[in-house]
């Protein structure tokens, strides 16, 4: 990506001390991991905190998600239990996040947990996180880097686009390789995913050997991706369209009609994997072409599906 704006930097050695001196001074900063871009601040300090949900436009009521390079950091804050370490052992670091009780004497500021008793963790994949939280000794808030309700961005520029310059520090780390955002598993009692996502249900029964319910009937907001409203382009979006209205942008897998300028195909070859990676970029690149309407193909509910499914219905959600 050709950088012409001031506040997106390449990674290096130099941005590197930069990101640091930045988050040790309270500050926050655009920042890639696997799954989306997060806009990342010091989890034990109130004042970054703060920043994060004033410039989201958050309510205070949704937690964020505490990123950790590996266990050790995270072992002064949460409250472990054999499923955990099941699932850390072997997904993590990766693109799936962690609901656990949170110890009593932790010092991430409560404000990030909502103050619940609870705390979200995850311990994410991407090259350039994990070099800037092996060298910090404290863990990082990083919700995505959008406003409040829209469409998570995937790239350095998507930041840009929601923020401006009021993030200052922007990391340049090339396209999210997932798209999405990380399943969401609450291990506090019996396993619930609170959201899907790449890392699907059948995979974490299989390590864990227990069946889960289908569907959560959790309705108290535990962690990111459980509000009705998400992910939105700012336009209607109508699900499970068999047919073009002829006017709507119309979202699809496959190749047919690929030459039509009004149809987006997620993946040519159909893998769900690649659709879940594009959706958001195909969000934006719709809405920046002034349709006032996308309509999308029924998505196949397995797999990948699943979370793609999630984040259509709610964006969809008026």
């Amino acid at each position: 990506m050709k950088n012409n704006y001031s506040n997106i930097f390449i990674f290096n050695k130099k941005t590197l001390k930069k990101v640091i001196n930045n988050l040790d001074n309270d500050h926050v900063a655009g920042l890639p991991t696997e799954t989306v871009y997060g806009l990342g601040g010091n989890a034990y300090k109130k004042k970054s905190i703060e920043k994060i949900f004033n410039l989201k436009k958050r309510p205070n009521f949704n937690p964020l998600i505490i990123h950790y390079y590996d266990l050790k950091l995270a072992m002064n804050d949460i409250v472990i239990n054999d499923n955990f370490i099941k699932l850390y052992k072997h997904f993590c670091p990766g693109p799936i996040t962690f609901i656990l009780n949170r110890k009593y004497n932790s010092k991430i500021n409560p404000i990030a947990c909502a103050k619940l008793k609870t705390i979200a963790i995850r311990f994410p994949k991407h090259r350039i996180i994990r070099s800037i939280l092996k060298e910090i000794n404290y863990p990082l808030a990083m919700p995505s880097a959008n406003k409040s309700s829209n469409v998570s961005p995937t790239n350095a520029k998507d930041v840009f686009d929601e923020f401006k310059t009021k993030v200052n520090l922007i990391i340049n780390g090339g396209k999210c390789t997932v798209g999405i955002e990380s399943t969401v598993i609450d291990l506090t009692g019996f396993p619930k995913i609170l959201r899907p996502g790449i890392i699907n249900k059948n995979e974490i029964q299989k390590i864990l050997k227990l069946k889960m319910n289908k569907k959560s009937d959790n309705k108290k907001i535990k962690s990111p991706g459980m509000m009705k409203k998400h992910y939105s382009p700012g336009i209607p979006i109508i699900i499970n369209q068999k047919k073009h209205d002829g006017k709507s942008a119309y979202i699809y897998l496959g190749k047919k009609n690929i030459n039509n300028k009004k149809f987006f195909s997620l993946s040519k070859n159909s893998s769900l994997d690649e659709a879940a990676s594009n959706l958001y970029k195909v969000f934006r690149l719709i809405k920046k072409k002034g349709f006032k309407k996308i309509q999308i193909r029924n998505i196949p509910n397995i797999g990948s599906g699943i979370a793609i499914n999630d984040r259509i219905k709610r964006a969809s959600y008026s």
